[in-house]
């Protein structure tokens, strides 16, 4: 069950951006209600760029839709859910060749602007034929209003679809911005997320927009965490199709700045999405590390608190267990940490103060916050001025039967 996850919004079409979704059948087991194959098709002139995983096992689809972003000239991006085609070696990247070689047939456009994304099972060889069979269909059905069917289409262990728009002004002209994201366990992204897409109708030049999605990444989809676990699949992917407001050519420029803060916004909302998702999930948790010496300590703080198995089981049953958050803390590698200068609240509850439990925590306060669905544990290292923060989940029952019956 998500957790406090809203209804898909209206979703605002995004001129340039046609979207369709049909059933491949890919996975044996998809209910006969889902569909599970999107194509995009994206106008002449869309700029595209995206990050990748860093897993050594990059999936066949990373490595081709990463090479096709650097040769330019993408029309169209296919995804399919229920096969990772990771793991694959020659044999998937052969099978991901032929399924963008049939998309682009199909679609009428040229050799090699099609990027193909796979989700799902690793290990396993996809089923080619039937993904090109529901290719026509998928493409039939392409349409400015497509961004709904396919964020439910592209969901494997996700409860719920996730996406968002929201639009910003740019030196007088509105500019729309969508995205979409799927993802809700192997999350702990080192790039990006599990699959996510956001489409803008900016101008934007594409060395500017290369800085942009690197930007955006470490602001939201580098920030958040449900298993420590990071994907060979993840992928993050912002088009501009330049149907809008004036060309951005400059990373230094107001126009860029306005720019990148909305699709910030969007992918921090769907990030956020992501985790409250997360599989088993019953607790969203904001790990906020202040008084850093830098960023990367705060963030090696943040992430060994939000990924312990001990302190996940304490949050899942509601346990203000103090004494896990100062193993975490302790273990995360900081070089000469002065326990005596570290603090730690849970929401505006202070626990632990220099070091110690504070004089004037009430187990009861600390209890009272950690039943809440989502809340915030702050720690003050007193090191420094740098701050980070990280978004993370509980470890319940339900995480470890949905990825023991994963593949049945």
């Amino acid at each position: 069950m998500a957790v406090n996850v809203p209804p898909l919004p209206d979703l605002l079409p995004v001129a340039g951006v046609a979207i369709g979704t049909a059933r491949a059948g890919v996975k044996a087991s998809l209910p006969a209600d889902r569909q599970d194959l999107v194509v995009m098709l994206l106008d002449e002139g869309a700029s595209v760029a995206g990050v990748f995983t860093r897993n050594a096992f990059r999936a066949a689809p990373v490595q081709l839709a990463e090479a096709g972003i650097a040769r330019g000239g993408v029309r169209a991006l296919v995804t399919n859910s229920g096969n990772a085609n990771a793991a694959t070696a020659e044999p998937g990247l052969e099978d991901a060749r032929r399924i963008c070689a049939a998309v682009a047939d199909k679609a009428s456009l040229p050799a090699g602007s099609v990027l193909p994304f796979s989700t799902g099972v690793i290990g396993q060889r996809l089923p080619v034929d039937r993904i090109v069979g529901a290719l026509d269909a998928a493409i039939a059905d392409a349409a400015a209003d497509g961004w709904a069917r396919a964020a439910r289409a592209i969901m494997t262990t996700d409860t719920v679809p996730k996406a968002l728009s929201r639009q910003v002004s740019i030196d007088g002209a509105t500019v729309t911005i969508t995205g979409i994201a799927k993802g809700a366990g192997m999350i702990r992204p080192d790039m990006a997320t599990m699959l996510a897409y956001i489409g803008c109708d900016a101008a934007v030049e594409p060395d500017c927009l290369h800085a942009m999605v690197r930007e955006v990444a470490d602001r939201s989809f580098n920030r958040i965490t449900i298993d420590g676990d990071t994907s060979t699949n993840d992928s993050f992917v912002l088009c501009a199709t330049g149907h809008s407001g004036p060309r951005i050519e400059d990373t230094a420029s107001s126009a860029y700045a306005a720019l990148r803060d909305g699709v910030a916004d969007v992918a921090t909302t769907l990030a956020q999405y992501v985790v409250r998702d997360g599989e088993g999930a019953t607790r969203f948790v904001t790990v906020r590390v202040e008084g850093g010496a830098d960023s990367a300590e705060c963030l090696r703080v943040a992430y060994t608190v939000a990924e312990s198995p001990l302190l996940k089981t304490a949050i899942f049953a509601g346990d203000p267990n103090w004494g896990r958050f100062c193993m975490a803390i302790g273990r995360s590698g900081l070089a000469s940490l002065d326990t005596g200068r570290v603090n730690l609240f849970l929401d505006d509850v202070c626990v632990a103060r220099g070091g110690l439990m504070a004089d004037d925590y009430r187990e009861a306060d600390g209890a009272r916050v950690m039943a809440q669905a989502e809340f915030v544990v702050r720690i003050e290292l007193g090191r420094g001025d740098a701050a980070e923060t990280v978004w993370t989940t509980d470890l319940s029952y339900d995480y470890v039967k949905i990825n023991a019956e994963y593949r049945t």
